[in-house]
């Protein structure tokens, strides 16, 4: 698996991580012990896996809501990724979302405060934009949630925007477009699985019969929607980035994305070129909600992060992902 230099910085601080028993945050967590921090991953396993955790990282599971219990002024930040992610479950059972993304931040936001840690980094989503108005998407274009997922992500960002006004918060939202490859030990492991390229593999691997294609009329060059892949490993520099980049009583809010999009079509091919597998396609009606084409503009991210994505060809995204999904499937 790809395993660049990360970003290094003089200084060692200690950095709380919640949620870092999860795909990104767990990503993240090993970023920052790469970088010679020291990392407390937070994490209830709700959705996250022990395994994720990197070594070298003090592991607690715990609730974020709880986290008045092991935070002190010893920590240089929090990065925050402790949140239920799964739009059709979040349309089920919105009070589910509320709770724990909405609640949850707010709880985490008062033990910040009780203990003087003033500098968060948040994870955010593509999903507070809704359907878009224009592309590429940028930080300035309108904010209309289709899901309560993305409503609790953008009801947290106005969160901490009121936080960093009202307190002095140093804060960054990270609006992620679509992540997907592998870092180290690090892969996607949802339970259940609902992106496109672990789904493809699934289907590699013979897990899976097929893949089902929803929609082929979209106006797009080949009927099928366009999504914006950025790599793990890419969206975790960022974070180390944003730490430095957060100012007292600034919220900054940053698209993370390559700024190219990828269509499902070119991501099956891609898929099939790389694992040398046939992955049989089976057509299907639209689902409700889906935009053609969501591509960010990173632009504000690489003005005030200095960021820019480098691992930008979706082969060796799928490269990644497929050496990690070979390697669980053999350690079952």
């Amino acid at each position: 698996m790809t395993n660049p230099t990360t970003t290094t910085t003089t200084n060692t601080y200690k950095y709380l991580v919640t949620g870092g028993a999860g795909y990104v945050g767990s990503v993240v967590a090993r970023h920052l012990l790469e970088a010679g921090h020291e990392v407390t991953v937070l994490d209830d396993l709700s959705t996250g896996f022990r395994a994720g955790v990197p070594e070298g990282a003090r592991f607690i599971e715990g609730r974020v809501q709880d986290a008045t219990k092991w935070l002190d002024p010893s920590y240089r930040a929090v990065l925050h990724f402790a949140a239920f992610s799964q739009v059709g479950e979040s349309v089920a059972k919105p009070e589910k979302y509320w709770a724990n993304n909405v609640g949850g931040t707010m709880e985490l936001l008062a033990a910040m405060r009780d203990a003087d840690v003033r500098t968060l980094v948040f994870s955010s989503t593509a999903a507070t934009y809704g359907e878009p108005v224009s592309t590429p998407i940028t930080e300035a274009d309108p904010t209309a949630p289709t899901s309560p997922y993305g409503a609790s992500k953008l009801a947290v960002d106005h969160m901490i925007t009121g936080e960093a006004a009202a307190h002095g918060l140093a804060a960054v939202s990270l609006r992620y477009f679509n992540v997907a490859g592998a870092y180290g030990a690090s892969g996607e492991r949802h339970d259940p699985e609902s992106h496109l390229i672990p789904l493809l593999l699934d289907v590699a691997l013979g897990k899976r019969a097929s893949i089902s294609v929803y929609g082929d009329n979209y106006p797009t060059p080949d009927g099928t929607c366009v999504r914006d892949y950025i790599h793990v490993a890419d969206l975790a520099e960022a974070h180390l980035r944003a730490l430095d980049a957060a100012a007292p009583g600034e919220h900054l809010i940053c698209n993370l994305g390559n700024g190219n999009g990828f269509s499902v079509r070119e991501v099956i091919e891609t898929v099939r070129e790389v694992t040398g597998h046939p992955i049989p396609e089976l057509a299907a009606a639209r689902r409700p909600g889906d935009p053609a084409v969501l591509v960010a503009s990173a632009a504000t991210a690489h003005e005030r992060l200095g960021w820019q994505p480098r691992r930008a060809g979706l082969a060796g995204i799928v490269s990644d992902a497929w050496a990690f999904a070979r390697e669980k499937e053999n350690a079952r």
